[in-house]
């Protein structure tokens, strides 16, 4: 069975290279993509993704308040924000507000998918930098 999964991210080459990435797993499939954090409710609420990847800083609305407005309506929805920075104050919001995980896209690529695969089934997905920082 496919994985589903939802990209949030106002950079089309940045959406474009990380479905390509996911897309050449087998059983994982990008079924919706989202330009902005307005856009990620409705878009998962038609596609009903297993995870949804989003980054932070989005125009209009960014990945928390999306993160809260999914949660709000489908809390069992598996989010982990995936961002070009790391930021304490957010990591820290992201993880109240109930994500999976937080990853950098300075990671490795070929870690993602089954970063993914780990977050679809329940666990998390935090990158070591991110956890570190949570620590203090």
């Amino acid at each position: 069975m496919s994985i589903k999964v939802l990209l949030a991210d106002d950079h089309a080459w940045v959406r474009s290279t990380v479905r390509d990435l996911l897309s050449a797993s087998d059983d994982i499939t990008v079924v919706a993509e989202c330009a902005d954090g307005s856009e990620v409710a409705g878009a998962a609420a038609h596609s009903r993704p297993d995870v949804v990847l989003t980054d932070l800083h989005m125009p209009r609305m960014g990945g928390l308040e999306a993160m809260r407005t999914l949660l709000g309506d489908q809390p069992d929805a598996r989010v982990i924000v995936l961002s070009g920075v790391l930021c304490q104050g957010s990591a820290r919001e992201a993880k109240a507000l109930g994500a999976a995980g937080y990853l950098l896209k300075a990671d490795a690529p070929g870690d993602l998918p089954e970063q993914v695969r780990t977050v679809a089934a329940g666990g998390t997905a935090w990158s070591a930098r991110t956890a570190a920082v949570l620590k203090h």
